[in-house]
Parts: C-alpha cells; structure tokens; sequence
C-alpha cells in the first residue's frame, strides 16, 4: 500500500520531536524513529482502524500520540495528522476540519 505523509502530519512529527527532544536530549529521534515505523505498520494495517472525526485512527505502539489518515483507495492513503492522546478531543475535530 503506498503511505503519503501531508505537510501537517510532517510537521506533527517536527513539533513531537522538538517537544521530546527538549526533554532528553536523544528522545526526539526514537519519538520520529518510533512515528514513522508506526506509520510504515499502516501498510499492513491500513483501513482496519476505527474512524473518528471522519478519519481513521491508529494508536502509535510507544509513545502517547494518534495517527490519524484516511484512505484513498485499497492500495493508498494519506496520513493527516499524528497528534498526542491528551489533546482536547474539541481541538482534534477543528485541527482535522
């Protein structure tokens, strides 16, 4: 299945590894590292997660954070958004629109 990762969703990615890096320093890599192995796993896994505001949403294995994507036929989707657990879910729904 081919994975395309929106501008937003990339700079999701930025701002979790700045957040992590911040805190440790090493931290923000196996963040990226640890996003875009789970992001890759939709390949496989792609459609079978639940929908929510109009998208799908898959839980990232290490860290806090969502990653939410929606597919665009069997064999493609687009990844719109990887945004941490504890966000307002009222936030979530206008930053997905």
């Amino acid at each position: 299945m081919k994975i395309q990762v929106s501008s937003d969703a990339e700079s999701d990615i930025a701002d979790g590894f700045w957040f992590h890096e911040h805190r440790e320093a090493g931290l923000g890599d196996y963040f990226r590292s640890s996003v875009i192995s789970d992001i890759e796993s939709l390949s496989i896994l792609g459609n079978v997660h639940r929908i929510v505001h109009g998208y799908h949403r898959a839980l990232c294995k290490t860290f806090p954070y969502f990653i939410y994507y929606r597919m665009n036929s069997k064999d493609s989707l687009t990844v719109v958004a990887v945004v941490g657990q504890k966000r307002d879910p009222g936030w979530v729904k206008h930053r997905l629109g």
